[in-house]
This record gives structure tokens, sequence and C-alpha cells, in this order.
């Protein structure tokens, strides 16, 4: 993968935004989904998709109990499956993948989720996205994952300004080190939820400011 040609100035801007987040947040590995095994992070980061994780580990609290087993959910009633996942939204899709990529698991891969990218893509309801949940969490292998908070932080802070999910993680990934892609990940995530909310950003009380695009943007204006 080619990497990015960045100025002297986006590069210096670069690693005072990743120093500031390592010192704020550490660089600790975490996942805000609970799961025990990776096929119960593969099926809970397919509920994940427009529902917030919070939710989904509200759900998944009682729907691991229910169904214990990657069996259980292969042969699961669909129509009972799509009630205990309501509240996710998007239900019937999420069942019906749910029920697919289980079966497909068990028949095809022994049971195991798959680390390669083409294989996971090859599952029913998971995208780049989940695969990335999947590769960095389960596998350790380095991956950007391009949720909303991502996306928004991302092009708020002026490290990327393409649109498409895939085109922004593949920018961040020429213009991130490697090594800082995981924590990356759980930083923004954390960050978007605590100050670089959609609605109303915390400008005033956060620590990536003098290196926000959009910060310096509406400072201006006050």
């Amino acid at each position: 993968m080619a990497t990015a040609r960045l100025s002297k100035k986006d590069k210096e801007k670069i690693q005072n935004i990743i120093s500031a987040l390592n010192r704020v947040y550490g660089i600790e590995d975490r996942c805000f989904l609970n799961y025990e095994t990776p096929w119960q992070l593969l099926i809970a980061t397919i509920l994940s998709a427009q529902c917030t994780d919070e939710r989904v580990n509200q759900v998944t609290s009682s729907l691991f109990k229910k169904y214990p087993r990657l069996e259980d959910f292969a042969f699961a009633d669909i129509r009972e499956l799509e009630k205990d996942v309501h509240s996710t939204g998007f239900y019937r899709n999420k069942a019906k993948n749910i029920i697919a990529c289980a079966h497909r698991l068990i028949f095809e891969y022994d049971g195991i989720v798959p680390r390669d990218m083409d294989d996971l893509l090859s599952l029913a309801g998971v995208g780049r996205k989940t695969a990335n949940v999947i590769r960095g969490n389960i596998y350790n292998v380095p991956s950007i994952v391009v949720d909303t908070h991502v996306k928004r932080v991302s092009k708020r802070l002026g490290i990327t300004k393409e649109e498409d999910p895939v085109k922004i993680e593949f920018d961040l990934m020429n213009k991130l080190p490697k090594e800082q892609w995981i924590p990356y990940n759980i930083q923004i995530i954390t960050h978007g939820r605590s100050i670089c909310n959609a609605r109303s950003p915390k400008c005033e009380q956060c620590f990536l400011r003098d290196y926000c695009t959009y910060g310096k943007q509406v400072y201006k204006t006050k």
C-alpha cells in the first residue's frame, strides 16, 4: 500500500493529534462490544449496524444465553430470532444474515471465524467495518474501523476529506502509523462519544482543538 505524501506541516499535525490521543486515552486495546468467543463478537458486530454498542450489549446479554452455541444460531427459527434482535433495528435482515453467517461458519469454516479479509467479506452481513473489527480484536491484525464516530471526527480534524467509508479507511491507513490503527479506532470512538459528538461538539473542552480544522473554524466565528 502506498504511503500518502504529506507535507511537513500535515505530518506534524497528525503526530500532535496522535500524541494527544495517546496521552489522554492511552493505547490499551479495548472493544466496546461484550463477547466471549470470536463468533459472538461477529454476531454482536452484525447487530451493531445502525445501532449503539450499548443497545447491542443489552440485547446480547440475554441473546447469548438463549443461543449459547453457534449451532443454535445456525438453526434458529428466523421469526423468533427477529423478535430477539428487534430492538437493534433492521431486525429482519440482521436475523437472516446471522442465521446464514452461522450456518456457513459451521459448514465451510468448521465453526472458526476466518482471519482473511476476503473470507470474512464472503459471510452474510459482513462488510469491511465488521471484518476489521474481527481482524483487529480477534487476530490483532492492524485495522481501521470506520464507524460514524471515526468518520465524523477524522473529517473534523482534517485528517481526511473523503466521504465514503472505504475511502476513509484507506486514507487513514495511508496517513497514520500502522501501530496506531487499532488504538486510533478506540480513541476516536471514545472522543466522538464524550466530546466530539454529532450535534453539539464540546469544542471548548476539546484537547485537540488547536489541531482541529472544524474547531478552528468554529472559534474563528465566535
